[in-house]
């Protein structure tokens, strides 16, 4: 009798409390649904390039294949018009299969659930954010019928591509309205939902074909089609084109990708889209950047099909990134290596070193001897580096040859003569992140490092000094138009704005045909290309390939290689300088070239010097040429290499 007595109070009291939780729902404000993924992206302009569930393209449940209906429905939540938000018999056995199979790959998210999850910017696995998501559930299974909730779903979730919505998937995928999807088309495009990046079925057919065949043997199973249907839908040659009309350059969705990767990490920006009405998302994007970089890469490898790229073009005096290519062509892998990946970087570490060789009293005329050399190190061990090609000049060279030729002998002399903490320093002050290993092998570029993270590093000497913060965002309104977030612009100055102008000006060395002798420049092939005058230095590994070139307006930055680390062959190492040089000099093709170079500070003075040795010139010099010092720092004739001055 107690026990009785016990449970019927438990179920009373079960039932006020669900009474209530009911009841407080209802009256709880009506949730905007359609605000999920209402995002609208602006480039730097303030011109539209991106509206996430946009309402030109949002169709009614009455314009939507029935095909497609029926598949999302009994592919994602066979009960969903029994419910109120919640499958607890799917729950059940969900938790019953994971336990037996000791994993959590069974799930059972409820169509309104899932339009739940839409509503918050990011998809975190907290316990709050279920707990969030739940109450979320409940509001909409209570505000709205089960059919403006279908509709809603499928207008927002994500269909793979920066593809929000059935109907801008459609078009893109098909070239066809919603309303027309076949049973193959339809089923196809259900696939995806689920893991977009693994059912693409552009990148992945074979991965998402099966899934299609998942689907397809629940619609027989549930008596929706018949078997000869299913074979039908399954064998129908699909005409997959993977493009839309209105969309001029896919690559932007590398750089929405980006955008959306910030805007997780900004704390001022609420948790959900219901709460702010949607987002209005002002961009670095300069659009005629982001074209000009798009087409370079595409013409650039027109006759390769294997190398990737990673490219980016940032505004040097801010961090802006105005444009960037994440890989060859997103429709067919939407990885975005700009944000997500770190690669060797070769010789465009050496900058950095010769920056602190300066700062050390090092001057452009500073020689070292160029021979083989084997270093002694600690614990006994030696390390003898080799130039490229094995080319030394086997006589006392200034470091204006050494940056020319990306003399690696010079490199490592230098870095072993500073000590290694000088060159992780002033990396570390320019905004380089990655940890940097005190090896004589470091100015090589042996560590990986980030190509975003290298042209903001680069972009303290593109500005004189001054490290800034890479970015993708300006200003971030709500639906309303309130500002709830505004990037901070501001520059710290961390390098001297007279030895960054010494070295911009030697980096213009790796092109200049004063300095062939020995050797060549590293990037000669464009003295008679290029229109404008830039800092130019390039990296290269067994398997990596860098440019990096910048003036005081604009810097891009351009890594290419195989995702695999497959070694390069010698024609490889052309496309990244060909992307470089093409993408810079058209995006300055209207700027005078004094209007791109740096002004002459009041305490540097220009000396004619000997191009290779760095002495002063005389009137027997084959060639001269006007090189920058520190006022009393110019170069004598009796000044000693550095090799000359440890020996004793």
């Amino acid at each position: 009798m107690k026990f009785t007595k016990l449970l019927k109070i438990f179920i009373i009291l079960f039932i006020i409390s669900l009474v209530g939780v009911l009841l407080y729902v209802k009256l709880s404000p009506k949730i905007i649904i359609n605000s999920a993924n209402n995002i609208t992206l602006y480039d730097k302009d303030n011109n539209i390039y991106f509206k996430g569930s946009e309402k030109k393209e949002w169709v009614e449940l009455n314009d939507i294949s029935k095909y497609l209906i029926n598949s999302t429905i009994y592919t994602e939540d066979k009960h969903f018009y029994q419910h109120f938000g919640f499958d607890f018999l799917r729950i059940g056995k969900a938790m019953i299969t994971n336990f037996k199979n000791k994993s959590m790959d069974q799930g059972a998210s409820t169509i309104t659930q899932q339009y739940a999850k839409n509503l918050f910017l990011d998809f975190d696995k907290t316990w709050k954010r279920k707990w969030d998501e739940m109450w979320y559930t409940l509001r909409i299974e209570a505000n709205y019928s089960k059919d403006e909730i279908l509709e809603g779903y499928l207008n927002t979730i994500n269909y793979g591509h920066g593809k929000y919505g059935i109907e801008n998937a459609s078009k893109f995928y098909f070239g066809k309205s919603a309303k027309d999807l076949d049973l193959a088309e339809a089923t196809l495009l259900t696939a995806i939902p689920k893991a977009p990046s693994k059912y693409d079925p552009i990148s992945n057919l074979d991965t998402t074909k099966q899934r299609q065949l998942f689907i397809l043997d629940n619609l027989v199973n549930n008596n929706v089609i018949s078997e000869k249907e299913k074979e039908d839908a399954y064998n129908e040659k699909l005409n997959i084109i993977g493009y839309n009309e209105d969309e001029d350059l896919s690559s932007i969705n590398f750089f929405q990708d980006a955008v959306m990767n910030e805007l997780k990490n900004i704390s001022t920006i609420p948790n959900n889209y219901s709460d702010v009405n949607g987002l209005k998302i002002y961009t670095t994007m300069d659009y005629n950047s982001q074209k000009i970089l798009e087409k370079n890469v595409k013409e650039v490898f027109e006759d390769n099909d294997s190398l990737e790229t990673s490219s980016v073009v940032m505004d040097p005096n801010t961090g802006g990134v105005l444009a960037i290519v994440g890989g060859r062509d997103y429709n067919k892998s939407s990885y975005n290596r700009v944000i997500s990946s770190s690669r060797q970087v070769g010789s465009t570490m050496k900058p950095y070193l010769y920056y602190a060789a300066l700062e050390n009293g090092f001057t452009a005329s500073s020689e070292f001897l160029s021979e083989q050399t084997t270093f002694p190190i600690e614990d006994n061990k030696t390390y003898s580096p080799i130039n490229y090609n094995n080319k030394y000049g086997n006589k006392p060279i200034s470091m204006a040859t050494a940056i020319a030729y990306s003399e690696n002998i010079y490199a490592v002399k230098t870095h072993m003569f500073l000590g290694y903490d000088a060159l992780i320093n002033v990396a570390r002050r320019v905004g380089i992140t990655e940890k940097l290993e005190s090896i004589p092998s470091l100015p090589l570029g042996t560590n990986e490092i980030n190509i975003l993270n290298m042209a903001s590093g680069y972009s303290a000497f593109a500005n004189l000094g001054y490290k800034v913060n890479p970015h993708f965002i300006k200003k971030v309104e709500d639906g309303k138009g309130n500002v709830l977030y505004k990037a901070n612009e501001e520059k710290e100055l961390v390098l001297n704005p007279s030895l960054v102008f010494i070295l911009n000006n030697l980096l213009t060395s790796t092109y200049d045909p004063l300095y062939i002798d020995y050797n060549y420049p590293t990037a000669i092939s464009l003295s008679s290309k290029l229109r404008h005058k830039y800092a130019l230095k390039s990296g290269t590994t067994n398997t990596d390939n860098w440019n990096i070139g910048f003036n005081k307006n604009v810097l891009c930055a351009v890594w290419v290689g195989h995702d695999d680390n497959k070694e390069l062959t010698t024609k490889d190492y052309k496309y990244a300088q060909n992307i470089w040089y093409k993408t810079i000099e058209e995006i300055e093709k209207d700027v005078k070239e004094e209007d791109g170079w740096y002004e002459k500070p009041k305490n540097i003075v220009g000396e004619l010097v000997e191009p290779i040795s760095g002495k002063p010139s005389s009137d027997q010099s084959k060639n001269t040429k006007l090189v920058y010092f520190l006022k009393g720092t110019e170069p004598k004739e009796t000044d000693p290499t550095f090799d000359e001055i440890s020996s004793n």
